[in-house]
């Protein structure tokens, strides 16, 4: 908290759902939260429009062809304008930040996510990638560096939330609930012509494009079981994913006694974000209530691996260990842009990741470098099958 008495903000990403999501967040906080840094992709449009509400000491457009716009509109504003990723590392690491929002979808916002560790932010963590592709490291620097993750994600969310107050050593088993997304009662031909379109029409969220075909997969989940597994220091079998149609419990912990602690709310990612933002304080948020009268009954399911392979895929990368997440991963990215685009099928996202991840060569334990030739090297691999 700074001198105003103030939490300061930075929102990585602040054009993208959970960007924005995160600014209707703080815009019902102005007493509270302060946005010091804002920054996208290209998105410069609305980026200048954020700017001129929110007033943020600065903004980067990481697109560097979008400077100049993004200079000229908020030329007469007290707003310092920056580009490309080196300036979001670099701006995240200044003392007037307390919180940093990782809401930079994919392995881009891993860097500017460490730099934020390493100066010991409190990092609010969306971006789910961060970990799946180096967890062990990004752990390792958090508690070397003093840094605070808390996680933004709605299931990892509910998860911190059912632990608090509780003794982790006597936690027993993580419940990741999963919707099941778009194709969860489609056959497996069904699901083999299924278009873009289709992929993204969720049953539940308001997501990203590239959040939403994952949902469709379920390699959502998997990386959730990834993330899980480092955010909370819980081993893969201590991990169950249950199919939860109604998205209305989040996630739950399971104790030893065989109690289990669930998390619940209307879908809606704002709840998480502020959460995330105001911890352990609960702040009044204009949400949707629940009414249990209503809600008729809630449905439990496990998830169907033979339809749904990614999942399985997810799970025998993280036993593998070393770098075989962060090629998975770099597959999936390359295989979902490539589905989006129209370029593949939807059943071929799974072939081309198991593909990747069986010719990128094993690291068992890898170095940071590693993580980033990984990285490289898989999406490498992935392309020419999407190409």
């Amino acid at each position: 908290m700074q001198q105003d008495g103030k939490i300061h903000i930075a929102v990585l990403g602040s054009t993208g759902s959970i960007g924005c999501q995160t600014l209707d967040v703080v815009s019902q906080h102005t007493d509270m939260f302060e946005v010091e840094l804002l920054t996208a992709n290209s998105n410069s449009e609305l980026l200048i429009k954020q700017a001129l509400e929110f007033k943020p000491n600065s903004v980067v457009i990481c697109d560097g062809s979008k400077y100049r716009q993004v200079s000229d509109a908020l030329d007469k504003e007290d707003i310092k304008v920056f580009a490309g990723m080196e300036s979001v590392c670099d701006i995240v690491q200044s003392s007037n930040i307390d919180i940093v929002v990782a809401a930079i979808v994919g392995f881009a916002g891993l860097s500017s996510a460490i730099a934020a560790i390493k100066t010991g932010k409190t990092v609010a963590l969306a971006n789910k990638e961060t970990l799946v592709a180096a967890g062990s490291l990004v752990m390792g620097l958090a508690a070397e560096n003093g840094a605070r993750i808390v996680p933004v994600d709605s299931e990892h969310s509910a998860i911190f939330q059912c632990l608090q107050g509780n003794d982790r050593r006597d936690v027993e088993k993580l419940l990741l609930t999963c919707s099941g997304g778009p194709f969860l009662n489609k056959t497996k031909e069904e699901i083999a012509q299924m278009t873009p379109e289709a992929a993204l029409k969720h049953p539940r969220w308001r997501m990203g494009a590239k959040v939403t075909i994952d949902s469709a997969s379920l390699m959502n989940k998997g990386l959730e079981m990834i993330e899980a597994r480092w955010l909370f220091d819980m081993p893969a079998e201590c991990i169950q994913v249950v199919v939860h149609p109604e998205s209305i419990i989040h996630s739950a912990v399971q104790y030893r006694d065989g109690a289990v602690i669930a998390q619940l709310s209307v879908p809606d990612m704002r709840i998480p974000i502020q959460y995330a933002l105001g911890c352990p304080r609960r702040l009044d948020l204009n949400s949707q209530r629940m009414d249990f009268a209503q809600l008729g009954k809630l449905t439990f399911l496990e998830p169907d691996t033979d339809r749904f392979p990614c999942l399985d895929i997810a799970g025998r990368a993280l036993s593998r260990g070393g770098n075989a997440t962060c090629a998975m991963n770099a597959a999936n990215e390359e295989a979902v842009a490539a589905f989006l685009q129209g370029r593949i099928t939807f059943t071929r996202i799974p072939e081309i990741i198991s593909e990747t991840m069986a010719r990128t060569p094993f690291v068992a334990k890898p170095t940071l470098e590693d993580v980033f030739e990984t990285n490289s090297q898989a999406r490498a691999i992935a392309r020419k099958m999407t190409n």
